[in-house]
């Protein structure tokens, strides 16, 4: 079963979508979903998650409903890690940092 379901007067499932039709009530965009900045803030805090947990920048694009991964990155890069850091913490792995040389 498609959509959302619920019992009806008998018990038995419901088609909400299709009893919504034929009642000829319809849901205000506004009330199916979170009003205001809070479904914004969610969003960008699922993201920020996704990032900061590793995940692809083609997988949180994917998970948010982008179209590209441009568009993923013009709003998200700032929360990726730097490649800066990244290659500074891989050369000290190898060979120290350098305040561990110097003692």
């Amino acid at each position: 079963m498609t959509g959302w379901s619920s019992p009806t007067r008998t018990g038995g499932p419901c088609d909400a979508p299709r009893s919504r039709a034929r009642s000829g009530a319809r849901p205000s965009r506004r009330s199916a979903r979170l009003a205001g900045p809070a479904s914004t803030t969610l969003r960008h805090y699922y993201a920020s998650l996704l990032i900061r947990h590793g995940e692809s920048i083609k997988t949180v694009q994917r998970r948010l409903g982008h179209t590209t991964a441009a568009e993923t990155l013009d709003t998200y890069a700032h929360l990726c890690p730097d490649s800066d850091d990244r290659t500074r913490e891989a050369i000290d792995s190898v060979l120290g940092s350098t305040t561990e040389r110097h003692r």
